[in-house]
């Protein structure tokens, strides 16, 4: 299975952060599934990239090339695409499931556009799981429960996505997705 992985492409963030990233790396490389990111050699994004790499899973960049001089040493395969918008679309279509990490608008500009996206391929079962740290996604949960209420999107979408607090929960919901996928 490839999973894709958005998160901070900042460094020296607190480990309790990184701890998201390192398990969710390990999980993934020691289940022979795919790492599918942002293929830059930064924060988080390494992070989870080295974990998977360490536990032998597959690490598969995704960048644009502009970015190309930012591409990680770790990825298997570098996919290299013509900017960023490209870059999110690719990252879909390679993957069956999505993790979103703490980060900043680039991370949350993917996590929606995963959602739009997911609308449009309706017949696509795919799981979105956030890790929301510290309630930091809260304000924009929120907001898309709203518009999901709302008479403007129906709802039908929004619940794909799956909210943690902890890399613990992150783990059980990992594991449900590829047993659930088994069936």
């Amino acid at each position: 299975m490839n999973i894709a992985v958005y998160c901070s492409s900042q460094n020296e963030l607190p480990q309790e952060v990184v701890e998201f990233a390192l398990q969710a790396g390990h999980w993934i490389g020691s289940h022979g599934h795919t790492l599918v990111y942002g293929g830059v050699n930064a924060g988080l994004m390494h992070v989870t990239a080295q974990a998977v790499h360490d536990r032998g899973g597959r690490v598969l960049g995704v960048i644009p090339e502009i970015f190309n001089h930012r591409a990680d040493p770790l990825c298997d395969e570098l996919v290299l695409t013509r900017d960023l918008n490209d870059r999110k679309s690719r990252m879909h279509a390679l993957s069956q499931a999505f993790v979103v990490l703490p980060g900043g608008l680039g991370t949350i500009d993917e996590w929606v556009s995963t959602l739009s996206q997911l609308k449009v391929d309706d017949n696509r079962e795919a799981a979105v799981i956030v890790c929301n740290h510290r309630g930091m996604y809260d304000p924009l949960i929120a907001q898309l429960q709203a518009t999901a209420r709302s008479i403007y999107s129906q709802g039908k979408y929004f619940p794909v996505s799956t909210f943690v607090t902890s890399p613990q929960e992150l783990i059980n919901k990992l594991n449900n997705i590829t047993s659930n996928n088994e069936k």
